[in-house]
């Protein structure tokens, strides 16, 4: 009898992904977020920083070339659940670069593309773990978006009320 191969793993094995595209990504990574030192200091910068002095477009542009890692890391094979992890790493990056002067301070600090390799070389020692971290944070995420919509919502139903109330009491006196 002739037995089919077995299907390939559809989540990588320790030590799975391909150490040269993780180094690749090692090297777009640190020149996005650590390759120029500011003198003076222990603070460094990337590309992700200096383009994201530009007002408007700045950060947006940032943000897609940090997608490039979380696409390839995508191409690896990594889960659904540390990809988003990735993603909301690009998002908060993204998102809070986008104030103005402290969005750019921020920025310096907060390093996503360097967070997301962190993320990735874990789950290539320790799949398993990584996997449950990032779906613990995926599920805080989601129950903080909810609480969030709940509060603007009971918030909303509120103060329909009090002017409701105040149009009322303002009417028929």
């Amino acid at each position: 009898m002739d037995r089919l191969p077995a299907a390939p793993a559809i989540v990588p094995e320790v030590g799975t992904i391909d150490p040269r595209r993780l180094q690749r990504l090692r090297r777009v990574g640190y020149l996005l977020d650590n390759a120029i030192a500011i003198p003076g200091t222990r603070f460094r910068l990337g590309l992700d920083s200096l383009i994201g002095l530009v007002p408007g477009v700045g950060d947006f542009a940032g943000g897609l070339l940090s997608l490039y890692i979380i696409v390839a890391a995508h191409r690896m094979g990594v889960p659904r659940s540390v990809l988003a992890r990735m993603g909301w790493n690009v998002a908060v990056d993204t998102l809070v670069g986008a104030v103005p002067l402290l969005g750019d301070l921020f920025d310096i600090g907060f390093k996503s593309n360097l967070r997301n390799l962190a993320l990735l070389d874990g789950f290539a020692r320790q799949p398993g773990e990584v996997r449950r971290s990032s779906r613990r944070l995926l599920w805080v995420v989601i129950l903080g978006i909810v609480v969030v919509a709940a509060g603007a919502i009971a918030l909303s139903v509120l103060l329909l009320r009090l002017m409701s109330a105040q149009l009322r009491s303002g009417l028929f006196q």
